[in-house]
């Protein structure tokens, strides 16, 4: 089968990481989500991955803490994650990388473009740490920088919804799902898919977004194949 994307940017969340426990990793949740990459990767699709640090730290939630030092805390999750993911990938005869926006050698790599670009179109997933390596950027905003640095045909937003509603489906039984709409719709409705920053830089540089659910980590396999999963989101 011919997959519908060359290259894809996985986006995933650091809670899903932690299963069910809420915290930390459970290594069966990212077993799971790591086969499906590997599938994605014998089908010749060049895959990128950010993840975040929310089953370690959420920098928004840290109080009275100074944000940029909160934020910097966040950041070293991601790179946990990161490591996790790799890790996984790496046991199961998968190339991983991981690299980070700030320098933390030899844990993980600091961030070139053309490094990362070599290192996709050899095969290896590259999992990109660190966010933006700035405080006050989400890591949908650093999922949003590394597609357009890595030139990758959309961004996965796997998430624990099944697409974007109108409005919130958990606390709405008439809440509405859209099969597709644009970036643009995103920003003038308030749909929180992506902040603000991350769905304009998408927009802007022609990088599409699927919305999907990971409950089921084969969604990510079916998007590739050009299966109709979630809602997608169009640059145009």
């Amino acid at each position: 089968m011919t997959p519908k994307f060359g290259r894809i940017l996985l986006k995933l969340s650091g809670e899903v990481l932690a299963g069910e426990q809420g915290h930390g990793f459970d290594f069966d949740v990212i077993e799971s989500i790591c086969d499906a990459i590997a599938k994605v990767v014998d089908m010749g699709v060049s895959v990128g991955v950010v993840i975040g640090g929310g089953n370690f730290w959420r920098g928004r939630s840290s109080g009275s803490m100074d944000r940029c030092r909160a934020d910097s805390i966040g950041m070293l999750g991601t790179v946990m994650n990161s490591i996790a993911v790799a890790d996984t990938l790496i046991a199961k005869g998968v190339p991983a990388k991981v690299y980070s926006a700030i320098g933390m050698e030899p844990a993980a790599e600091l961030f070139s473009a053309d490094k990362a670009r070599a290192d996709l179109k050899d095969g290896v997933v590259t999992i990109f740490g660190g966010g933006t390596g700035n405080p006050f950027f989400s890591t949908d905003s650093a999922a949003a920088l590394r597609a357009a640095q890595i030139e990758a045909d959309v961004i996965f937003k796997a998430t624990n919804v099944d697409g974007v509603y109108d409005k919130d489906p958990n606390k709405f039984a008439d809440a509405v799902k859209f099969d597709e709409l644009t970036q643009s719709d995103l920003l003038s409705r308030g749909l929180e898919v992506m902040d603000a920053s991350a769905a304009s830089l998408c927009r802007d540089n022609g990088i599409d977004i699927l919305v999907f659910n990971l409950t089921d980590p084969e969604n990510i396999v079916r998007a590739v194949s050009g299966e109709t999963v979630g809602t997608l989101c169009r640059s145009k």
